[in-house]
């Protein structure tokens, strides 16, 4: 594809997108409800921090964990600037209660890799998972995480 095409799309894709945004509602009702749709994603979950104290973490479903952590303060988001597995080095790594363990997908080859890799004996911990690789959804509506205390190796 050829530069002069793509200035072409983009251009198109800037004009009916301008379109949208000036046309004017015909009816209060036709107008759309963004805020519904937000809502109906919400997920709350609770997070145990390193010093024990439990805080109220609002995540949306088709996020990740590693993303509402880091909206609560909770995980250091230049700690993890890619949400992408070959990128991550453990330091999203969080606990789930046991309860909540069966609820999530089984973690992939190369997340087990990453935390057994990163863990002081090689050893996996079977709570543990990578905050990059768990999709919220709304079935994990009151879940509960903890975020270990940062390994030795990540700290300055």
């Amino acid at each position: 594809m050829s530069i002069a095409s793509l200035h072409r799309i983009s251009a198109r894709i800037v004009r009916h997108s301008t379109l949208l945004r000036h046309r004017p509602f015909s009816t209060p009702s036709a107008a759309p409800t963004r805020s519904a749709k937000v809502a109906d994603r919400i997920v709350n979950l609770s997070a145990i921090d390193v010093e024990g104290k439990k805080h109220k973490v609002v995540g949306l479903a088709g996020q990740t964990l590693l993303k509402a952590l880091c909206n609560a303060g909770l995980i250091d988001p230049e700690s993890h600037r890619l949400e992408q597995i070959d990128a991550c080095s453990s330091e999203c790594e969080v606990h789930v209660a046991q309860e909540w363990l069966e609820r999530l997908p089984p973690p992939s080859y190369d997340e087990t890799y990453v935390l057994k890799r990163n863990s002081r004996n090689q050893e996996l911990n079977k709570h543990a998972r990578l905050g990059c690789q768990v999709v919220l959804e709304r079935d994990l509506e009151g879940m509960v995480i903890a975020v270990p205390k940062a390994k030795p190796w990540d700290t300055n």
